[in-house]
């Protein structure tokens, strides 16, 4: 058998072992296709052939595609496309792989910006190059499992499902194809977040508007790579041969790696988050699976909306916030001093012993009024 029989022999058995497993295939049977939807009893469909049509191209994370804060005027479709990737990943500085999934090649998978109102068109596609079946749930829509039931696509197909963007705030997406596969998905990337924006801009909780300079997204991932006898991480021919161990230790609830944007070290250095003195960020932070503390080392949360839901009223002036596993949120900052400016994980250990660091590298002028240095180190009594 040579390596395209092997090739093939592992994609029929991780899509068998994968196919409408659990609530899944329940909810499926209950779902109309879009050929069956003349046939149900359901609401009027809205006249879309006469609102704006708009195609976004999606960009890698940190970075968020060009968009709008304020909407100029009603509803649009906004039309995205993502290509699923199955690719080998490096997550560490010792060389450690995985097997990731990912949406667009990226870990997290790139943000989304629409606004409330707004329908989002999404072409999701699954090339033969692949062997896993996907889908995508999304946390922000309503029905049919976030239109993960609409959405499980084989390799070498493609689907195309829209949804209403009713809730403004920001969101979790994943893939979700059933069962075992769920966290196994999730725990090898496939994850991201979309920003539903209200039609008129973020508030305070007074009403005023809030506006930012620049937005970044940070999606914050578990990784669990096993080890081998002698506490090496293990490496895999393919991502079906390492399930079984993989599955071990991810059963221990315990992470080998906790890092933000894919790898230890992808936001910082050269590819650090930059800023200027006087300019307000957005921070976008998401997390699929586990609870986490997000906190900027010298900055704060100036306006912070914790569950991500921009209809609540923001916290203000938080030193650390909490994002619950399977959620995002968003926190507001003002640059008031130059440097670097470390982004973590406040779990400390996560955060310097497992990766969850980022950086904020900010220019300007530094004010002495915030902070000096009176006395610098001499000897005691000095």
């Amino acid at each position: 058998m040579d390596r395209q029989d092997d090739f093939n022999v592992s994609r029929r058995a991780l899509l068998a072992g994968a196919a409408f497993a659990g609530v899944l295939g329940t909810v499926l049977a209950t779902v109309p296709t879009a050929g069956q939807e003349e046939a149900m009893e359901t609401g009027p469909a809205p006249d879309l052939a006469s609102l704006p049509h708009e195609k976004v191209t999606l960009v890698a994370p940190p970075f968020v595609h060009p968009h709008q804060q304020v909407s100029a005027g009603g509803p649009r479709v906004v039309e995205f496309v993502m290509t699923i990737e199955e690719k080998e990943l490096v997550i560490d500085e010792y060389g450690t792989t995985v097997h990731a999934m990912t949406f667009n090649g990226s870990v997290p998978g790139p943000l989304m910006v629409v606004h409330q109102d707004d329908y989002v068109e999404l072409t999701l596609i699954n090339p033969d190059s692949n062997m896993l079946q996907h889908n995508i749930d999304f946390h922000s829509s309503t029905g049919a499992l976030g239109g993960g039931a609409l959405t499980l696509i084989n390799p070498g197909e493609q689907v195309k499902l829209r949804w209403r963007a009713t809730r403004p705030g920001v969101f979790v997406y994943h893939c979700a194809p059933g069962g075992p596969m769920i966290p196994w998905h999730v725990v090898s990337g496939m994850n991201g977040a979309i920003m539903v924006l209200p039609r008129d801009g973020l508030k305070d909780g007074r009403g005023n508007p809030l506006r930012y300079d620049k937005v970044y997204y940070v999606g914050e991932q578990d990784f669990y790579v096993p080890r081998d006898e002698e506490g090496n991480f293990k490496t895999y021919e393919s991502a079906g041969d390492g399930y079984d161990d993989m599955v071990k230790v991810m059963r221990t609830l315990t992470p080998s790696h906790v890092v933000f944007n894919g790898a230890v070290g992808a936001l910082t250095g050269e590819n650090a988050m930059t800023s200027k003195v006087g300019e307000t960020v957005l921070i976008v932070h998401s997390q699929a699976n586990r609870d986490t503390r997000p906190h900027l080392i010298g900055g704060h949360g100036d306006h912070v909306w914790q569950g991500g839901k921009f209809n609540n009223a923001p916290d203000v002036d938080l030193e650390t916030w909490f994002i619950a596993g399977g959620s995002a949120g968003a926190a507001l900052y003002t640059f008031l001093q130059p440097g670097i400016y470390a982004y973590v994980n406040h779990n400390l250990i996560e955060a310097v012993e497992l990766g969850a660091t980022a950086h904020f590298m900010v220019e300007g002028e530094w004010n002495d009024d915030l902070m000096v240095q009176v006395q610098a180190p001499t000897p005691i009594g000095g």
